[in-house]
């Protein structure tokens, strides 16, 4: 048996519940810029995110194309109960690293705001520094943009998903 103060950190709380608006199936509509004044590359895809293991952990399975090739991804948003703080990893068939981000959520502006570092597959950079923000716009509408550093050093928007319920 589990020790009974480890409970309360094995057990899904409210900050959970932030996520569940983000259950079901999605119509994403994703806009990247390689750096700042880009014209946006433009590309479609789908997405279910379903809650998983005991509804602790969001998996989010994507499918789409990118310049014309499949493109698929899967994640996982959760809250760690112990650290306090929103965590997610992202894999896809773009890239061999997996995305490790973690942050909190914004209860004003509805986004969760998370950072961390990634491998860049364009680039070779190891350790790029990487931000994101998922705005729950609404039920059926959110919103997920991810920042990096352009070629001067200085913070750029690379990418818009904008997701919108599948009917």
């Amino acid at each position: 048996a589990s020790h009974p103060k480890a409970k309360k950190y094995m057990i899904p709380g409210e900050q959970h519940r932030v996520l569940d608006p983000l259950v079901g199936k999605w119509n994403a509509k994703i806009s990247n810029w390689m750096k700042p004044g880009d014209k946006a590359q433009v590309s479609e895809g789908t997405q279910e995110n379903s809650w998983v293991l005991s509804n602790h952990h969001l998996q989010q399975k994507y499918s789409g194309s990118w310049n014309g090739e499949p493109f698929a991804g899967l994640g996982y948003i959760a809250y760690d109960m112990v650290r306090g703080e929103y965590q997610s990893i992202w894999l896809d068939s773009m890239g061999t690293g997996m995305m490790l981000v973690a942050g909190q959520y914004d209860k004003s502006s509805k986004t969760i705001k998370q950072s961390g570092t990634m491998s860049c597959p364009m680039t070779g950079e190891k350790n790029m520094a990487y931000r994101s923000e998922l705005k729950i716009d609404s039920a059926d509408k959110h919103t997920y943009s991810s920042y990096s550093n352009g070629p001067d050093g200085k913070e750029f928007k690379g990418m818009e998903i904008v997701y919108t319920r599948a009917k």
